[in-house]
């Protein structure tokens, strides 16, 4: 049902070495810009019309308009049920808790007497926030999207998720009903790459917005990639993935439980156990057989997705090297399932959220923990974070300098500005003072 890989007994290489090695979905990004150029290009000369005809293209419905009316939030909300309306209010509430912490504040340091440089916060005016709505139905995903763009002070808030044939064409209702609960009005039936054009370009029906978030599939990270430069990105989100670097004290129904709780988003989606245990990897692979045949999903998902390529339990002779294969491997979500996890937690560099001990799995973080699940993804860790407030924002530097504090750094700028063979930079002070350099 997965393969292993096993990196006993030798060094392990370093860098891209090491990466090579470990398994990873294929994800051609590249490949899907010339599909999705064409798309890009009518939505931005037709607008709406071409969103709508993509739409029911690709989703298989046709829709009259592309937002969604009023009354269609309000009866998604009143009809919404309460067991899910409370478990969605759980997960805005401690989402608010987290979120509002990440909130910078405007900070003055004086640099000289006289002279001053402050960094003031800014959100970004209007952002566009794309739900997933193929497989499965994400309200999550709104949340995680929305709270942060919320706390941050966005004030144009925009949601686009694909229609739904067995909805007439509106988006999931429990996409629509989360919407209402957090008070967004502005959603569209909108979704692929026609959806991220229209937040790009703007149409009759949606203004242009500067920043676009959310996780998508293969077209959705194409046309981020395509027209990123006009509008600002969180990232190009590809397949999920889970690794769960775990030891011999490690329970194999938890570890089996949660690389299933991934694999049944996607036949592309990245299940990956990385053990020094011999035990613990033969006792996960009795353990996933009987789960898996209990669960849904099995044969369209989760049976693909776990003997895919991208999915394996990785063989290290200690866990000090499973610490460099997780590092090299930089999951979307780690698991850390060892004796003394949190301190081997602390020592991870690379991941877009670690879940530490058996009490913390990565599904928990999709919903109640209140960290956020819209994550780096393809080893994009290794240098990118996870969706939060601070992605909304734009710092901005303030440089209020008086004639003296200018004065006293003029010969240092005149150099530099010389030494780079600008003296027309070096000029634009020295008019200040009588194109004469102040004595120091």
């Amino acid at each position: 049902m997965i393969y292993r890989i096993d990196l006993r007994g030798d060094t392990l290489p370093e860098g891209a070495a090491l990466r090579d090695l470990l398994p990873r979905a294929e994800f051609d990004v590249e490949a899907a810009l010339e599909t999705v150029r064409p798309i890009c290009e009518d939505v931005r000369h037709r607008g709406s019309a071409a969103v709508i005809e993509w739409g029911e293209k690709f989703d298989g419905v046709r829709i009259s308009s592309v937002r969604v009316p009023a009354e269609a939030l309000t009866k998604a909300l009143a009809e919404l049920d309460p067991a899910v309306r409370a478990a969605l209010g759980e997960s805005i509430r401690r989402a608010r808790l987290v979120h509002r912490e990440q909130r910078r504040t405007t900070h003055t340091t004086q640099v000289v007497p006289g002279g001053t440089v402050t960094e003031k916060w800014v959100p970004v005016e209007r952002v566009g926030l794309y739900v997933p709505g193929g497989r499965s139905v994400y309200p999550s995903s709104v949340v995680m999207n929305v709270v942060p763009a919320q706390e941050a002070g966005v004030e144009g808030i925009a949601v686009a998720s694909p229609p739904q044939k067995e909805f007439d064409g509106l988006p999931h209702p429990t996409i629509l009903a989360a919407c209402a609960l957090l008070g967004v009005d502005e959603v569209y039936a909108a979704g692929g790459a026609q959806a991220v054009a229209m937040f790009a370009y703007g149409t009759e029906d949606c203004a242009p917005v500067n920043l676009v978030t959310g996780p998508g599939n293969i077209y959705v990270a194409a046309a981020k990639r395509l027209l990123k430069g006009r509008i600002g990105i969180d990232a190009e989100a590809g397949p999920t993935e889970i690794a769960i670097l775990a030891d011999h004290t490690a329970d194999p129904v938890h570890v089996a439980a949660d690389l299933i709780s991934q694999a049944e988003h996607d036949p592309m989606a990245a299940a990956v156990l990385v053990t020094d245990s011999e035990e613990l990897a033969a006792a996960t692979e009795a353990e996933l057989i009987p789960q898996v045949a209990a669960t849904k999903h099995v044969t369209d998902r989760i049976e693909p997705a776990l003997a895919g390529r991208q999915s394996a339990i990785v063989l290290v002779s200690s866990v000090e090297d499973g610490l460099k294969v997780v590092d090299a491997y930089g999951a979307e979500h780690l698991e850390i399932q060892t004796a003394d996890a949190a301190a081997v937690a602390d020592r991870v560099r690379n991941a877009g959220a670690i879940f530490v001990g058996p009490w913390a799995p990565v599904s928990l973080g999709d919903y109640c923990a209140g960290s956020n699940h819209v994550l780096p993804t393809g080893g994009c860790a290794c240098h990118s974070s996870g969706l939060s407030v601070q992605s909304f924002l734009r710092g901005i530097h303030i440089v209020d300098y008086s004639r003296d504090a200018l004065a006293e750094v003029t010969h240092h700028v005149v150099t530099l500005a010389e030494a780079e063979d600008l003296p027309a930079h070096g000029a634009a002070l020295k008019a200040r003072f009588g194109w004469k350099v102040p004595q120091q």
